[in-house]
């Protein structure tokens, strides 16, 4: 398998129409009795592609960037144009798609988790709250899943379901008979204006016969379909691609697109500045991802399936392709891409932060259909489970809906998408993202709330969109036009709606930062810690109260103060009479006491620093002697 990236060709025109017709057989799933019952799955995550990035979902202005493979695949299946992810970024969204729960169940709703809560920075008006540095060993992933169900599964590439590669759990810990992580091509080069790969076979991101680099995430890719192809098999493919850094190891393709975008080589200052989907970097970046893409489908369309002589592995496999979050517009001081009509991007829950491409092709399913049916990443894992006939366990909850009926009967008939908890045609959507951008949005039907938190009496802020006429007749999606001020009562039902499910979830919100600069209300009153201790296995705090009652205390703890990835948790405190107490949790290193008072503020003590300085937070806590 190690030539296998030397040897492809450019997928054809015939590539296409042959994978329409494997994937989108419209007899009955079992019409072969030898067809295998348990089919290969394929789930690519590619890593900030917007929903503007991939040449099929062009709207309004043309995009320049190339995905010949990605179009192709669309037009084997499903090509959903109203896809949601689960999260802004893409660490909750990875644990919500494995898991098939919200983020906010999982108590992860940012990338950064795991520590105490802390303000950015110091002239920071708001705090996220505390969340979970990874996924819970106790979720049960799709991995497992399907790996109790007879399947072997594969992860290669980008894991990032904790704050590093090797937080624990990592994939082996979850179900995963296979995991190797690695950047492949997209490691970070000294230098994007030089150093490019060569055709020598000892450059380790040597070029093809098509000018694309050896890509070693793809590479294991291929390999772990290779040895599992005897078995059905689960793999969870990974990119690194187009996430920042933004550079890419061909020259020519870069070329290819300084030429294409009608800038002169090499660019001054190498700072990529212009507006819209200007940068040739980028643009590389997005049609190696799409070349990538077409190698693993390459490979399933071209090996015979063992488990059925005859026909070849692409006619029992379904294939997802999409992305963890929306496109990042920028970075520090350079203009990546643009999700233009879509508002914002990567970390914001507009549009432009949550739309993603998603392209289902698989046994059963329709070629070359469109479809403005709401969907969700949530959704893949008990899609994949009816797919696979595997079970889910006793009382594990999943919060996505089964889109299994609604690809077999009609992906564009929005009433074969149940909501799994009413049983009823699903019709709304809920977001929550607490940290940096600080706001939750709800869709209902065609309209979505946006609730930003902000540091005043009110504490949030409301904007109401018309997105949608009818689920189809595109209104506004670019967010531009708030009917909150005109629509009031919708504004504060869907506004009462999404507080009812956030609280139903047991959600965390931002509160006001005690240290900031700004000129804050009730500032004056905000409570002041006067002693604390330990009583045997108890440690305790006593406060003043300045005119703001303490209503809500907690201990958060870590058990591996000290060193880098170190985890905390929060503990609920005993509040009496200006002192609060808990047992310490037995194994505690290090510990920090936080108080919120009546007006939202939160009292940490001692004082952790912040997030954007923090490394190793035990250095601002209190050691256990």
């Amino acid at each position: 398998m190690k030539n296998t990236m030397h040897k492809i060709a450019v997928i054809s025109l015939l590539f296409c129409l042959n994978l329409a017709s494997a994937c989108g057989n419209k007899a009955p799933f079992n019409a072969d009795k030898n067809r295998p019952e348990k089919p290969n799955v394929l789930l690519i995550l590619t890593d900030d592609l917007g929903w503007q990035d991939v040449k099929c979902y062009d709207i309004d202005a043309p995009s320049p960037y190339e995905t010949p493979n990605i179009d192709r695949l669309a037009k084997a299946g499903v090509l959903f144009w109203q896809a949601y992810s689960p999260a802004t970024t893409c660490s909750p969204s990875r644990g919500a798609i494995l898991s098939g729960k919200h983020p906010v169940r999982l108590e992860r709703t940012s990338v950064r988790g795991g520590h105490p809560p802390l303000p950015f920075n110091y002239g920071s008006s708001l705090i996220s709250p505390w969340m979970r540095g990874a996924l819970d060993i106790s979720e049960v992933t799709i991995a497992e899943s399907l790996k109790s169900n007879g399947y072997k599964t594969g992860h290669t590439g980008k894991w990032h379901v904790g704050i590093a590669v090797t937080d624990y759990p990592e994939p082996k810990d979850q179900g995963f008979d296979f995991s190797k992580h690695g950047f492949g091509s997209h490691k970070r080069m000294k230098d994007r204006t030089k150093g490019f790969s060569t055709t020598d076979p000892s450059d380790p991101f040597y070029l093809d016969e098509e000018g694309f680099p050896f890509d070693d995430i793809t590479q294991d890719g291929l390999d772990f379909m290779d040895a599992a192809k005897n078995d059905p098999f689960f793999l969870f493919y990974s990119s690194r691609l187009v996430h920042t850094p933004i550079h890419t190891r061909s020259e020519a393709l870069l070329r290819k697109y300084y030429q294409k975008l009608g800038i002169a080589y090499p660019k001054a200052d190498d700072v990529w500045d212009e507006e819209g989907q200007k940068n040739a970097y980028y643009a590389a970046m997005v049609e190696t991802i799409d070349y990538y893409t077409g190698l693993l489908i390459k490979y399933l369309k071209e090996t015979e399936d063992p488990r059925w002589p005859g026909h070849m592995l692409i006619e029992n496999t379904y294939i997802i392709f999409t992305s963890d979050n929306g496109g990042m517009e920028r970075h520090t001081k350079e203009v990546i891409t643009d999700n233009y009509p879509l508002d914002k991007g990567k970390i914001n829950a507009k549009e432009g932060g949550t739309r993603v491409p998603l392209i289902i092709t698989g046994p059963n399913i329709a070629p070359n259909t469109e479809s403005n049916v709401m969907v969700n990443g949530v959704d893949f894992y008990p899609t994949i489970l009816s797919w696979t006939g595997a079970k889910k366990e006793q009382n594990q909850i999943l919060d996505g809906a089964d889109l299994s009926t609604l690809l077999e009967k009609d992906p564009t008939d929005s009433k074969l998408v149940l909501d799994p908890e009413t049983g009823q045609p699903r019709n709304t959507m809920m977001w929550h993202f607490p940290n940096s951008s600080m706001q939750s949005t709800l869709r209902i039907d065609d309209y979505k709330l946006v609730r930003e938190y902000v540091a005043t009496e009110e504490k949030t802020r409301l904007a109401l969109y018309q997105l949608y006429e009818n689920g189809t007749n595109r209104v506004d999606i670019e967010e531009a036009n708030n009917l909150a001020t005109k629509m009031p009562e919708k504004a504060n039902e869907m506004n009462r709606l999404l507080e009812e499910r956030l609280e139903k979830l047991n959600a965390r919100y931002p509160f006001l930062n005690p240290t900031s600069k700004a000129d804050l209300p009730n500032k004056s009153k905000i409570p002041t810690v006067v002693t604390h201790g330990v009583d045997g296995d108890k440690v305790w705090l006593e406060y003043k109260n300045n005119g703001a009652k303490v209503v809500k205390a907690e201990l958060i703890y870590t058990k591996n103060g000290g060193v880098p990835g170190e985890i905390w948790f929060p503990v609920i405190m005993n509040l009496t009479d200006d002192k609060v107490s808990v047992t310490l949790p037995k194994g505690t290193t290090h510990y920090v006491f936080n108080l919120v008072d009546e007006n939202n503020y939160l009292i940490g003590y001692p004082d952790a620093g912040y997030q954007k300085t923090t490394k190793i937070f035990a250095t601002k806590a209190i050691a256990v002697k």
